[in-house]
């Protein structure tokens, strides 16, 4: 992390730290990355060189981004609010802010897990300034659909293969799967009693989701595919030393609620990837009516949740491919 340029500014009262590489390239395209929960810039920083830098990773100059990163408030190296209202729209509100502060007046925002809440909270508010968005967690299934997932109910009938896959794992997720976002909604305080140990961090943040689990999982089985074992040590440590889990854990209590994976509305450009191992593969068709500007659809061969921590380089070709009909 020392090798990477760092600030911290201050934006309504908070510390907000972040990594800011800027191209080498003329007309490199100012992008905003923001990471999730269990998460850090630590899951971003192999993204950094290949989207800066494009021509030294099998790209092209016209690819090229300006990348900012920040750490959401309360997490890692950022301030942690002390009273209620760091919530996902204002989160939203302080990222455009923060470019403008840096002295862009166009840009694009992306992001996963968290980040993709901020990014298409950004999309909602449609700043002048925002361009467009790129998200591999879209929102997008309807509320009736979302709604019957989350109750338990059966499919509804009339799903294609793609939608009813989607439904069954959005499914599993709310009934199986989303644990810690219950603990975290309702009782984030009670992490107090892991807060400060390597260990009940390490079990709480491991066991995110079963896909994630299972790619987590097979590094320390001798696999070398996606991480390594610094890769998973690095993103409990940074939590552990700055004592941000209970600072991060109440970002689900500040929106829950408020829906993750309904469709909400966004207008402005939008391009999604579809990871197979993400939480749900989002269909063509639910991502169309989603977003009425989709710029950019398409599923890769590999990847889950933590797609940039897991494979940066299919990440950052997604990230070119999304954005390049918005570049002048």
């Amino acid at each position: 992390m020392n090798a990477l340029p760092q600030f911290i500014t201050e934006i309504d009262g908070l510390d907000i730290h972040f990594i800011h590489v800027r191209s080498k390239h003329e007309n490199a395209l100012p992008l905003i990355v923001t990471h999730g929960w269990p998460g850090s810039i630590i899951e971003q920083m192999k993204i950094i060189d290949p989207l800066t830098n494009p021509t030294a990773h099998g790209g092209n100059a016209s690819d090229a981004f300006h990348l900012v990163i920040p750490s959401m408030p309360g997490y890692g190296y950022s301030g942690k609010p002390t009273t209620t209202g760091w919530d996902i729209p204002h989160i939203a509100r302080a990222w455009v802010v923060l470019m403008k502060r840096l002295g862009y007046t166009k840009f694009v925002a992306k992001g996963g897990d968290w980040g993709a809440v901020i990014t298409e909270q950004m999309g909602l508010q449609a700043p002048p300034e925002l361009l467009g968005i790129h998200t591999n967690l879209p929102g997008i299934f309807p509320a009736d659909i979302d709604g019957a997932a989350s109750s338990g109910a059966p499919a509804p009938s009339g799903l294609s293969a793609d939608e009813k896959l989607a439904y069954d794992r959005l499914q599993f997720v709310y009934q199986k799967g989303i644990a810690y976002g219950f603990q975290m909604g309702l009782r984030p305080q009670t992490l107090y009693g892991i807060a400060d140990s390597p260990v009940g961090l390490a079990a709480y943040f491991l066991d995110h989701d079963a896909r994630s689990y299972e790619l987590i999982s097979r590094v320390f089985q001798g696999q070398a595919e996606g991480l390594t074992r610094d890769d998973i040590l690095d993103n409990i440590t940074i939590t552990w030393l700055t004592n941000t889990a209970l600072s991060g854990a109440r970002l689900y209590w500040e929106y829950w609620g408020n829906g993750y994976f309904n469709a909400k509305g966004v207008s402005i450009p939008v391009a999604v990837s579809v990871f197979p191992d993400e939480l749900y593969p989002a269909p063509r068709s639910w991502a169309e009516r989603a977003f009425p500007k989709l710029i950019h659809y398409n599923k890769v061969e590999k990847g889950g949740h933590f797609a940039a921590w897991e494979q940066p380089q299919i990440f950052s070709e997604e990230v070119r491919a999304g954005f390049r009909s918005l570049r002048n």
